[in-house]
């Protein structure tokens, strides 16, 4: 039987990628098709490298191809990806930059800076590029996240201009307002001068090429918030908050700053931080100290995804005062949890980005 590249079109068809509810065919995810008599073999582009339905996906295309072409058919099915963009009309988010994520929460020490530098490197491990730009301006924490507290970024001559090389730690690029300032000193900078420091981060480096650009916010909803929606078209928003109620209702006011007409940022899903405590000896044993599920059911009322539940764990603590985020430990349950929660966001921007019409560009209030 000899196999024609239309057949194998046609069996892909019935391979449906579960986030977009459409065929791969349709979504142009197929490409490099090759037939050597009864040897297949094809790349499939997928919208993020951190998709966690990956395996399921290539095991239904290899089906897919035994099923509608030829049962004794050698299917080899290589599985790539190519992010897809958060744009304003045809102009890109940032120069070179696909996707803005920023993180915030209602209120301070919910551990919203912990996530943020989670997620960075959880997308990174994914193969992705990233980038992490902390705007905490008064509070900044990623030096110290990453260990990188004495790093400084270097200049860079780009087309006649000098501009700020972030520093790189585990596979992101980072800029904080922490490699300019003593640690050990206050900023008491006024919002104009909060807001100027903070566009120079995005606009006065040189970032190069990325898919994922993490902002870390300060907590609240102030000036650096809608500087940063101004300066750039975020492509979306996460929200940390933790179980009890008080942190609840600060979250539940940051996810209606960010759908404000004016604003109109899509909401990726909430984190829930300190959603129970427990331990390494026993693991199953879950103390629910700041309440139960508070954070699944702000996100069932307000109708967006429940991106994790991160536990209180010591080492959690551990790895951000040594500078190497919790993600990276080998074969925990706390650094499952993290990447599972890096999947769960990179899957829920590919969902936003397929279905998102132009953005607008938020007007001076």
């Amino acid at each position: 039987m000899t196999i024609e590249k239309q057949q194998i079109l046609e069996a892909l068809r019935n391979v449906e990628d579960p986030d977009l509810k459409k065929d791969l065919v349709t979504l142009n995810m197929v490409r490099d098709i090759e037939i050597n008599g009864s040897e297949v073999s094809f790349t499939v582009v997928l919208t993020t490298p951190a998709c966690p339905m990956k395996a399921m996906i290539k095991k239904a295309c290899e089906n897919a191809i035994v099923h509608y072409v030829d049962k004794e058919a050698i299917v080899k099915v290589n599985m790539s990806s190519d992010v897809t963009s958060g744009k304003t009309g045809d102009k890109p988010v940032l120069k070179g930059v696909r996707n803005i994520i920023a993180v915030a929460s209602g209120k301070g020490g919910v551990g919203k800076s912990t996530v943020a530098a989670n997620l960075a490197v959880g997308l990174s491990l994914q193969g992705a590029k990233v980038g992490l730009v902390d705007a905490d301006i008064y509070g900044p924490s990623m030096t110290m996240m990453f260990d990188v507290v004495h790093e400084r970024p270097k200049v860079h001559n780009v087309e006649g201009r000098s501009l700020m090389g972030p520093v790189e730690s585990y596979g992101v690029k980072i800029l904080s307002i922490g490699f300019f300032a003593d640690s050990s000193q206050a900023i008491p900078w006024r919002g104009p001068m909060a807001s100027k420091a903070l566009k120079q981060m995005f606009f006065d480096a040189h970032w190069g090429e990325l898919d994922y650009m993490v902002v870390d916010l300060p907590p609240g909803t102030g000036d650096i918030h809608l500087t940063l929606v101004q300066a750039v078209p975020v492509t979306a928003a996460v929200i940390v908050t933790t179980p009890q109620l008080i942190a609840l209702a600060d979250a539940e006011k940051g996810i209606n700053m960010f759908r404000m007409p004016v604003i109109n940022v899509p909401v990726l899903g909430i984190v829930e931080k300190m959603a129970y405590f427990t331990t390494v000896e026993l693991p199953d044993k879950k103390y629910f100290i700041f309440g139960k599920d508070g954070g699944k059911n702000l996100a069932e009322k307000l109708g967006v995804p429940l991106l994790g539940q991160i536990p209180i764990m010591q080492s959690i603590r551990e790895a951000g005062d040594v500078g190497r985020p919790a993600v990276l430990q080998e074969s925990t349950a706390i650094a499952t949890a993290f990447s599972d929660m890096a999947k769960a966001v990179a899957q829920q921007l590919a969902i936003i980005n397929a279905q998102a019409g132009d953005k607008k560009q938020v007007e001076v209030m």
